[in-house]
């Protein structure tokens, strides 16, 4: 008989007594401090943000207009709480009838969505917590782009409802990261983690196999350190290149080779194995399905990728 791995449906399934999904929202006018220029410029080498998660309601961000100074005005606030309740009330009503979700958690996805003033991150998430069914809240974020008003908001939010902060760790390799043009550094990721934990905080951490010079061994170093540090649950996602990347200049070069599907399985299956049971599985795989993808094409495919995962998953003893 095979284990079931702990999944993050199961968890909210026991909590809540039904079907609880994610609502992805993109809130125009975030943007991030290595695409303003902040930390760095030209953002992650892999990152065409629109490949992740596209827009419905595309406007430019503002450089440097989202900082975390509560002082500044935002002159896009309504138009962006107009926004998060047409996006949650399309994407709700879809998951609902498709497949008889009950509850919901709305899910800040696209860029980095602490990074603006408190006053416009207070205004957005309590404007997501009065939609009908919704019983918290997961927020995407980088680890330099929290500020501690964020964090002491978050923990008074979260002693009535459910709050999720997800962290992209990708990497605990510091030349990894510098390679990526990340602009932050692993020991970032480690402070951040260990002060969400510190303040209550659900942390679901995001780790990318494949990045460019990294071999097996340190994947797994990567996932072992994640497990070490505390979170509560954890995406995987294979590395792959899109158009207008940094990373797509790269591939083109011959400088960057994706990772294979092989591999990828076979380390995915060794970092479950090496997982705490008690931490649960948001993802295990990504790609993209349309043009934009340039590699590896195994990617291309969701659902030859589901079967893949679950064949390799079936011959070390474990089901997802």
């Amino acid at each position: 008989m095979r284990e079931q791995i702990f999944t993050y449906g199961q968890y909210l399934s026991e909590k809540f007594g039904c079907k609880v999904s994610k609502v992805p929202v993109s809130i125009s006018g975030f943007t991030c401090p290595n695409i303003d220029g902040s930390v760095a410029k030209g953002g992650c080498t892999f990152c065409e943000n629109d490949s992740f998660s596209p827009s419905l309601d595309k406007v430019k961000p503002l450089k440097g207009f989202f900082l975390n100074l509560d002082s500044l005005e935002n002159p896009y606030l309504d138009k962006q709480l107009q926004q998060l309740e047409w996006q949650f009330t399309a994407l709700s009503q879809k998951l609902s009838k498709d497949n008889g979700t009950q509850k919901y958690l709305v899910y800040f996805q696209s860029f980095t969505n602490t990074y603006a003033p408190l006053s416009t991150l207070k205004a957005l998430y309590e404007k997501a917590l009065t939609f009908e069914n919704v019983v918290g809240l997961s927020i995407g974020t980088r680890s330099d782009s929290i500020s501690e008003e964020a964090f002491e908001y978050l923990a008074e939010l979260a002693k009535r409802t459910e709050v999720w902060i997800e962290f992209g760790i990708q990497s605990i390799f510091d030349e990894t990261l510098e390679r990526v043009n990340r602009g932050h550094d692993s020991q970032s990721v480690k402070n951040a983690i260990v002060k969400a934990k510190e303040y209550g905080l659900n942390v679901c951490g995001h780790l990318i196999f494949g990045l460019p010079g990294e071999d097996k061994k340190m994947m797994l170093e990567t996932a072992k350190a994640a497990y070490e540090l505390g979170v509560d649950s954890l995406k995987y996602h294979p590395l792959y290149v899109v158009k207008r990347t940094a990373l797509a200049n790269e591939y083109g070069r011959g400088e960057f080779n994706p990772i294979g599907e092989e591999l990828y399985l076979e380390v995915l299956t060794e970092a479950l194995k090496l997982k705490p049971a008690h931490i649960s599985v948001q993802r295990l795989s990504a790609g993209v399905d349309d043009d934009s993808l340039i590699a590896p094409q195994w990617c291309r495919d969701k659902n030859s990728q589901i079967r893949a995962i679950n064949n390799a998953l079936k011959s070390v003893g474990l089901k997802y």
